[in-house]
């Protein structure tokens, strides 16, 4: 890589610092987006943790979800982490009233899944298909109930569907900017990379 990626973290409402605090860690440039001109220039985003319907309402209030959706769907590398991963799917069993998400990820997810903020849990899971772990926490986590075309699963926590990924956007129920793993983070980074090596 030919210099720091710049990696946003939409930054409207959730657990932004430990995102912008993980990617700094990891030699990436942390650009806190809270507007859809902070958009320009990225070569990834996050879409943290925090409360999804809150956060599907900022984003429309603010201008910004149309140009984030055309941002994901042109190609930007994404990690959605717990309410992140609420707002890329393209369906949610249990919205909000008047709830909406960017439809950026063939998958369906169901809100609080693993229960209530005292049901939270760290745990160990396999990631991918190589024989890797990653160390989680689960916070009033969701789960994916259904698993579109394209979509390959990448973990499961009690069997279910607890991370996915299609083309370069990462959707994950848990949070590893708590437990102080990278290796999510540098998942998304190597997007950057593969995408910095295609032919311009």
């Amino acid at each position: 890589m030919s210099s720091a990626p710049r990696v946003g973290v939409l930054a409207l409402q959730g657990g932004v610092a430990e995102h912008a605090a993980m990617l700094q860690q990891l030699g990436a440039e942390a650009v806190l987006v809270k507007t859809a001109e902070q958009l320009s220039g990225l070569d990834a985003i996050v879409l943290p943790g925090g409360e999804s319907s809150t956060m599907d309402r900022l984003l429309r209030l603010f201008g910004l979800r149309d140009p984030l959706r055309d941002a994901v769907l042109g190609g930007l590398p994404t990690l959605g982490t717990c309410a992140g991963l609420i707002l890329l799917s393209s369906g949610i069993e249990d919205p909000a009233p008047g709830q909406r998400t960017l439809e950026v990820l063939d998958v369906t997810v169901a809100r609080n899944a693993f229960g209530s903020q005292t049901a939270s849990e760290e745990a160990v899971l396999a990631w991918g298909d190589d024989g890797a772990t990653v160390r989680t926490a689960f916070i009033r986590a969701p789960v994916v109930t259904r698993v579109g075309e394209g979509v390959t699963v990448l973990a499961r926590h009690r069997g279910e569907v607890v991370a996915v990924a299609s083309g370069s956007v990462v959707g994950i129920s848990f949070h590893p900017e708590l437990t102080g793993e990278t290796a999510v983070h540098r998942h998304l980074l190597s997007l950057v990379a593969a995408r910095r090596a295609l032919p311009a």
